[in-house]
């Protein structure tokens, strides 16, 4: 009886791994922001939520642990990974210390070509010229190798506070019928997705010129710093992996360019903590944001794993290069709980 007890519990621990899934977390920020069109942002005191029920009820592993156990096709049940997108300073500042409190470890992918700059990446710099209370000019005419686009904000050129107030509530990736500088703002973001990043660079110093703004980083919207890079690694709950150098649309870049994203984000962040980077997040991560042809170079660019965005969990079968994460909104305790359930239990 003994031997079959044994046996019993070998093969549903053989079973619970061949039927297992996890799923990946992906988060952006951990901050309090007035204005986030994109919703990237989770309060500091939802995250710890976060954090304390995934602590007391479910197993915690580090992306390196899951990319392992996905090459040995040998997936545990009920388990969780957290990662953070892109490289914000508040990942450091505010996160970091969280992690360490409930012992979650994490791995954050950095867009690299931001490190350490006094500039916030374009989508946040956008909503700040166009999405805050202010005057700005009646049109806007902007042109970039021969692609020239002309906007007409009428009414909204002038934006008081009460019209701020009511477009704090207004999410980017809604379909509606948007007001004027809503338009302008979605019309500016898918065009400047797709474009090189010397592009991109050009329209976003007419738009400032146009504004009549600065191009400084706000306190609040910075990236990580080199040195805080290492610090953010300090102790081994949290390591990095690469998201390109400067975040483009991959299916949207030559084969070359989006080789030398790769390779360039790699060398960049390898010479920045003094270790192997093995891990890759794609930029915007849906099906549409990168190709197979990405995909292969990802894994000939020394990558030991690639992550999407594509909303799914991880089971058996899984391409390691093609790992599904979740985004997880600015939701309370109770509201996440539910969705870590959900999806567990599917």
């Amino acid at each position: 009886m003994r031997v079959l007890s044994k046996l019993k519990r070998g093969v549903e621990r053989a079973t619970s791994y061949l039927s297992g899934r996890v799923l990946i977390l992906l988060y952006h920020r951990v901050a309090e922001l007035e204005s986030d069109p994109w919703e990237l942002a989770v309060s500091p005191k939802h995250l710890e939520e976060h954090l304390q029920f995934l602590s007391k009820y479910y197993g915690l592993m580090s992306m390196r642990d899951l990319s392992e156990v996905v090459q040995k096709r040998r997936l545990p049940r009920r388990r969780v990974v957290v990662t953070f997108d892109d490289g914000y300073a508040d990942n450091l500042l505010t996160a970091k210390p969280l992690l360490e409190k409930y012992d979650v470890p994490a791995t954050v992918f950095i867009a690299t070509g931001n490190a350490g700059q006094d500039r916030e990446f374009w989508w946040d710099e956008l909503d700040r010229l166009l999405m805050k209370p202010g005057a700005l000019p009646g049109t806007l005419t902007l042109a970039v190798n021969g692609d020239n686009r002309y906007w007409e904000l009428g009414d909204g050129a002038r934006y008081d506070q009460n019209s701020h107030q009511h477009e704090l509530q207004w999410r980017a990736s809604e379909v509606d019928a948007p007001a004027p500088r809503r338009a302008v703002y979605r019309s500016l973001w898918e065009w400047m997705q797709t474009m090189p990043e010397d592009s991109r660079l050009m329209v976003r110093q007419d738009l400032l010129e146009w504004a009549g703004a600065s191009g400084g980083a706000r306190e609040t919207h910075r990236v990580l710093a080199r040195e805080e890079i290492v610090e953010l690694t300090r102790g081994g709950l949290v390591d990095v992996g690469c998201h390109t150098v400067t975040h483009p649309k991959l299916s949207a870049l030559e084969t070359e360019d989006q080789w030398n994203e790769l390779v360039q984000s790699k060398r960049s962040l390898e010479g920045i903590v003094g270790s192997p980077v093995s891990g890759f997040a794609y930029p915007y991560g849906r099906d549409c944001d990168y190709t197979s042809e990405t995909v292969r170079l990802v894994r000939e660019a020394g990558f030991d794993y690639g992550c999407t965005t594509s909303g799914r969990f991880v089971e058996r079968g899984v391409d390691r290069f093609q790992l599904p994460r979740v985004a997880v909104r600015d939701l309370d305790g109770d509201a996440f709980a539910r969705l870590i359930s959900e999806r567990l239990q599917q």
